[in-house]
């Protein structure tokens, strides 16, 4: 028998905003969306409006921007609301006063194939750490963050020339596929969940400025990961150090040649409008960095106009 769904949609950056597109587009009932309270941005610190609650205006949906989520006020919003099913994509943690809220439960969309990389940064991470797959999953909420009984799981390939920004994209859609075929489920009862196991996983904690420094004693491979996953943003950073300078240089894009030399790591090569680095094991060519206080740019711009002194190094 198919349940009349009254759905509230939880989150609040880009890639939850494709998951709230399709369900809009499919025609579900979404009775209200809970996203982040904006937020001052920029030098003029005017206040910026999440993804979703720009998104979610478009669509003239019902928004809730609650600053605590155990507010008696905003609970009884979503009791008023009638809600029975609530899905969460990148939002906050939820207390239990709210995910235990609605008939049908509460699920969430986490961008790995759980119980791998739980916690706030799966991308990243399973690009850091070198892996061949990742995917995404759909499961109920409990108590302990990402530990919830799963119902659907979808994996795809981790290519060679993948950053954290095309893999985002690529989970993005993957990820509104699984909502969809999870919120069909659920409609005609037909949910069956299995347990995650505990053994040997791999954590996805927060990403901070602090811990993208590059450390140019790791192996090639592990240092090309390390771009990768934090390409475009946060990104990976490291200082040139040149004649009296010390330039913070974030390095957004590169490509490995593995080969046998015998300069010291982090020695900066320039030529025929190339810039290489060595490394241990080979040498890491530089196609896009970002001075710090300059825009991005490709090799060749930077090297227009931007001189290297003889013994410039990372």
């Amino acid at each position: 028998m198919q349940r009349n769904l009254r759905i509230v949609f939880m989150g609040t950056p880009d890639f939850a905003v494709g998951i709230l597109k399709t369900l809009v587009e499919h025609h579900y009932n979404i009775v209200g969306v809970v996203t982040a309270p904006d937020k001052p941005a920029g030098r003029g610190q005017k206040l910026q409006e999440s993804a979703v609650k720009q998104y979610a205006v478009s669509q003239n949906l019902s928004i809730l921007q609650p600053t605590n989520l155990k507010n008696l006020h905003f609970l009884n919003y979503l009791k008023a609301l009638n809600v029975n099913l609530q899905i969460v994509v990148a939002f906050r943690m939820l207390p239990k006063v709210v995910w235990q809220l609605p008939e049908f439960g509460t699920f969430n969309l986490h961008a790995s194939l759980l119980p791998q990389y739980r916690g706030a940064a799966p991308i990243n991470w399973a690009i850091i750490n070198g892996d061949k797959r990742t995917g995404v999953t759909t499961f109920f909420i409990e108590e302990k963050i990402d530990t919830g009984e799963i119902i659907l799981q979808e994996s795809i390939p981790i290519e060679p020339n993948d950053t954290a920004g095309t893999l985002h994209d690529k989970l993005m859609v993957l990820g509104s596929e699984i909502v969809l075929e999870t919120v069909k489920l659920i409609e005609y009862d037909k949910v069956v969940t299995i347990s995650q196991t505990t053994n040997d996983l791999k954590e996805a904690p927060k990403i901070y400025s602090e811990t993208c420094q590059i450390n140019w004693n790791e192996s090639l491979e592990n240092i090309q990961n390390f771009i990768r996953g934090l390409s475009p943003y946060p990104a990976a950073w490291s200082i040139l150090y040149q004649k009296d300078q010390e330039i913070k240089v974030k390095i957004l894009k590169s490509l490995p040649e593995f080969s046998s030399h015998s300069l010291k790591s982090g020695t900066v090569i320039v030529s025929n409008k190339t810039l290489k680095i060595a490394i241990k094991d080979g040498y890491l060519y530089v196609e896009e960095l970002q001075l710090a206080g300059k825009k991005k740019m490709d090799i060749k711009s930077l090297l227009n106009g931007f001189q290297f002194s003889e013994n410039a190094h990372f």
